[in-house]
């Protein structure tokens, strides 16, 4: 897993610095300031819902999110961005049985950088990074465990578990003009766990705005975006 996330940080280094090159072979230190001058700092605010959350659940799926993101747009380059959302599983595992049933809100905070910037527009490509969240309780219940000493069934089932969760995201992504103000575009993520509370008798299955408790997950988002007026 630490090859796949070092091969996934050099791409992304290559893509947030492959603009910048034939910008610099081009142009003085000093040109490239008063182009940079040129843009004000502050470019608006963009509201995005995320569908691809809730079309995943209607498709088969075991679990169903939805979320709203707010960014703001700095220099038409950095995006300052925070998602919100509420993620919920109510599923049986086939092999063995196990009932998991889960429902909390998350949270992810981080920054998205336009590669295109020096375009002006409202349709880009660009990469990001997030830091994600989930504080959360969870039922589990499974079919009764033989005991062997006591040559009797034990009962398993366990209700109100706390747990939590926190983990960081890589993903790149497209926003797309449609029409005067909205905008739609899709994210590709991979989100690496960093910690799961586990309780003394069970482990999380799901958690909240990651997906299924692995220490990688691959994921997406499809977005319908409102700029605010400015």
């Amino acid at each position: 897993m630490r090859k796949i996330i070092t091969i996934y940080i050099i791409l992304l280094t290559i893509s947030l610095l492959s603009p910048a090159l034939p910008v610099m072979a081009q142009k003085s230190p000093q040109t490239d300031t008063k182009e940079e001058e040129k843009i004000p700092l502050y470019n608006g605010t963009s509201i995005g819902v995320d569908v691809f959350g809730i079309g995943n659940k209607l498709f088969g799926g075991d679990f169903l999110s939805s979320e709203v993101s707010i960014d703001v747009n700095l220099k038409n380059r950095f995006f300052p961005v925070v998602e919100i959302g509420y993620g919920t599983t109510d599923a049986t595992e086939d092999t063995y049985n196990i009932h998991y049933k889960s429902s909390a809100p998350y949270a992810r905070i981080g920054l998205n950088y336009n590669t295109m910037a020096k375009k002006k527009s409202d349709s880009f490509l660009y990469a990001g990074i997030r830091y994600g969240f989930s504080k959360f309780k969870y039922d589990v219940q499974a079919p009764p465990l033989y005991d062997p000493i006591w040559k009797g069934e034990v009962p398993f089932g366990y209700d109100g578990v706390k747990s939590s969760a926190h983990w960081i995201e890589l993903l790149v992504g497209i926003k797309v003009k449609i029409i005067k103000n909205f905008q739609m575009g899709w994210t590709l993520r991979y989100k690496a766990r960093l910690s799961a509370k586990e309780s003394l008798n069970t482990t999380p299955w799901y958690i909240p705005g990651y997906g299924s408790n692995k220490s990688g997950n691959f994921g997406a988002t499809y977005n319908l975006i409102y700029k605010l007026p400015f």
